[in-house]
């Protein structure tokens, strides 16, 4: 028996959010709705800027990870963090949810701990202004191979492929996975990132992942056509194709199966993690063997439920909600 039945690698950061509104966005020169990498002397200004925050551990992945032992499953996430306040507060956050850590945070480090300054504005919009530090040094070093090679799913963010390591640490960890059994898989994350790796991306599906979870945007611009075109070469490529499209239909497709799954549009309190806690409802339905059209509606129900509050992780007993909709 696998000691994990989900484990994550992705970028450890700590959310700071805070409520502001468009004029406040405005002068401080933030875009709206997007995600910003920023440099460390920005970050600090915007921190400094914030009025009634909060503070979460958070991460893509991360937040993915913290979804599923929401929902009971026995999960780990990979990450790296400095031994500083921020990185001490996100390995206790995440063994307080009961997230195994395996990466002690680093002592002897120039980077700190990475964050992202989240602003959001009463539509529900959220604009991220991320400062990666440490959390983008991720490399085989950090992949522990007793875990990897012991966990039933692995989950890889694609934010990691900025740099050679990560990629490196990617390999690493998806081989091991194999080794062991497991399925390996990963989020796109984000168009841009898409544009910047698309032949390391194309490989990586193609090559070594089991399951490719993207957004209609990713998967435009990882194959540069349109999304039915996109949808039906990854479909051929890998074993299985997840694809949410922003309020329509979820697409999933696995060999010659191919379903769709209809989305409530709720109007968002906070857009926050919604990608990130839809992955986490169909996970859940991928690791404990429910049908396509079952785990992307436990995909659903996921990101309508974070979607409804401030945060990016539930706030809510998700499998209350899967039972009320009559998936379990």
């Amino acid at each position: 028996m696998k000691n994990y039945q989900v484990v994550g690698i992705g970028n450890a950061i700590v959310d700071v959010i805070a409520q502001c509104d468009d004029s406040f966005l405005e002068l401080m020169g933030i875009e709206k709705g997007i995600m910003q990498l920023i440099e460390r002397e920005r970050a600090e200004v915007l921190y400094a800027a914030m009025r009634e925050r909060t503070q979460a551990p958070g991460g893509s992945v991360g937040n993915t990870i913290a979804g599923l032992g929401n929902l009971g499953l026995n999960t780990a996430f990979i990450g790296r963090v400095r031994d500083d306040a921020l990185g001490r507060f996100y390995e206790a956050a995440l063994q307080g949810e009961g997230t195994g850590f395996p990466n002690p945070p680093v002592a002897a480090a120039d980077l700190p701990t990475s964050r992202s300054m989240i602003f959001v504005t009463p539509d529900g919009e959220r604009s991220m202004n991320t400062y990666l530090g440490i959390s983008a040094e991720v490399s085989t070093e950090d992949v522990p191979l007793e875990v990897v090679e012991n966990t039933e799913i692995l989950f890889l963010e694609g934010y990691l492929f900025d740099k050679d390591y990560g990629k490196a640490a990617f390999l690493k960890a998806a081989q091991g996975c194999h080794r062991g059994g497991g399925k390996a898989g990963i989020a796109l994350s984000d168009p841009f990132c898409v544009d910047r790796h698309r032949d390391s991306f194309r490989r990586l599906v193609a090559e070594e992942m089991d399951y490719v979870i993207g957004n209609q945007h990713e998967w435009e611009s990882l194959y540069q056509t349109d999304l039915e075109t996109a949808l039906a070469q990854a479909a051929a490529e890998c074993g299985l194709v997840v694809c949410t499209r922003s309020g329509a239909d979820v697409v999933l497709i696995r060999g010659a199966e191919r379903v769709e799954v209809p989305v409530h549009r709720v109007v968002p309190v906070d857009a926050t993690g919604a990608g990130d806690q839809f992955a986490a409802g169909f996970l859940y339905g991928y690791a404990t063997g429910q049908s396509l059209k079952v785990a992307g509606a436990m995909g659903c129900v996921a990101a309508a439920e974070v979607i409804s509050h401030y945060g990016a992780r539930p706030e809510s007993d998700i499998k209350a909600l899967f039972r009320a909709k009559g998936l379990i």
